[in-house]
Formats: C-alpha cells, structure tokens, sequence
C-alpha cells in the first residue's frame, strides 16, 4: 500500500506545468504516445467501450487518447500537481477521465477483476517494487483481459540514450529524472509477469531517428520497451 518514492513523486510534480507542452521537457512522451497508443489498439483489439485503467499517469497524455479512442478511462497518479493538471486538461477537451490520486495497490484494495485494459507506462523504475505494481494490476484486471507495461532496459545503450543523450546533451528531461539502476530488463519484466501467471503476448522496442527527430516501433528493445500481456480467460 505504501509503494512510493516521494523522491520520484516530486520529480513529476515539478514537471507538471510542461505535462501538456509538446516542445517542453514532456516532448519525448509526446513523440511515443501514438505509438504506445498503436501498440495499445492493436493488441487489445480495440479499446472502445472498454474500462481501461491508465496507471501512473502523469498529465494524463495517454489518458486521453485512449479516451478519445472510445475507454471508459479511470486513470491513477501520486503526484497531486499532475493530477489537476490532467484534469484541467480533460475538462478543456471535453472528454470525461475519472482522475484519482492514489497508488495501484490501494485501488486493487477496493476493486477486483474491474477493467477489461490496464496501462502502465513509464512508471515501474519509479517505485520501490515493480512487481508489486503489476500483482495490483491482475488483481484489477477481468480475466481474458490486456495488460500494457512500458519501462527502460537496464543496458549500456539505455544509459547512453536516457540519461546522457535525453537529461545531459540534448535537455529533454530535467537531469537525474532516471536512476539506471532502477532501469528493468525484459527478462526480469517477463519473470514477474509469469509469476502472476500473465501471458506474455507481444514486445516492442522504440527506436529514434535524430534525422527526423522521430520516434518508431522497432525490434530494439535495448532503450525503451512495452509488453502486452494477457491474463488467462
């Protein structure tokens, strides 16, 4: 119940005013939403008239696409800053979120085999237990139905990439916002996911072309990551 880092919750209460500014420090998760959102659709065949669980979400970006898509969207932060933005947001755009502050593992304390999809997007390398995170998610999650996860990989690549390329050269997000230690691997991601008896369905990587500055789904995993798994009908 008490799964927080308020180290980390500050962190993402300071960046909560740049949440909705596609240039600003929330650029890169501007860039992957459409794809986390493609990953998303494509998998769970479609969100429409779902119950979709966003977890960790921060300014409530993914929020709103898959609100936009046709979920019924309940969405959980810890940050409180992030939350009303998140809010104020939803309600310029018109779209009906439940935003709640509070942790998964007290949300899986009232509710059980509730959503149909949960999403829980760069939010596991910022809280002491991971997989603590994930067990609260199958408790939530209907049989049959899709969870998403998305981390970094614990590589030399992702610390060339996250932490010097992304927080010290090119300034997209604040410095010290990643700790690569806290930085999980697939295999260690799909050990806690079997352990919970979830089926690992798909993988994907996300590969950046400085070209074009743009994001794409790729076979990489060696940076960032998302897993769609499914739990048993």
């Amino acid at each position: 119940m008490n799964n927080v880092d308020q180290q980390e919750i500050s962190k993402f209460e300071a960046l909560a005013a740049t949440w909705w500014d596609p240039q600003g420090q929330s650029k890169p998760l501007h860039q992957i939403n459409p794809l986390r959102s493609q990953f998303i659709e494509l998998h769970s065949q479609g969100v429409a008239g779902k119950q979709l669980l966003d977890v960790g979400c921060g300014g409530g970006l993914l929020s709103e696409s898959m609100a936009r898509a046709g979920a019924e969207v309940t969405a959980i932060d810890m940050a409180a800053a992030s939350i009303q933005v998140a809010k104020l947001h939803a309600l310029e755009s018109q779209l009906t979120i439940n935003y709640q502050q509070q942790t998964a593992e007290q949300l899986a304390a009232e509710q059980t085999a509730t959503y149909d999809v949960i999403t829980c997007m760069e939010m596991l390398e910022h809280v002491p237990s991971p997989q603590s995170v994930i067990a609260a998610c199958e408790h939530m999650l209907k049989p049959g139905g899709w969870l998403f996860l998305s981390t970094l990989n614990r590589t030399k690549r992702s610390y060339l990439m996250a932490i010097v390329g992304a927080e010290q050269v090119l300034n997209w997000l604040p410095k010290g916002t990643h700790d690569h230690s806290k930085f999980i691997k697939p295999s260690e991601l799909m050990a806690m996911t079997d352990e919970l008896g979830l089926f690992s369905r798909a993988i994907s990587g996300f590969r950046y072309n400085p070209l074009t500055d743009r994001f794409s789904l790729h076979s990489d995993v060696s940076v960032n990551y998302m897993v769609a798994c499914q739990k048993p009908a």
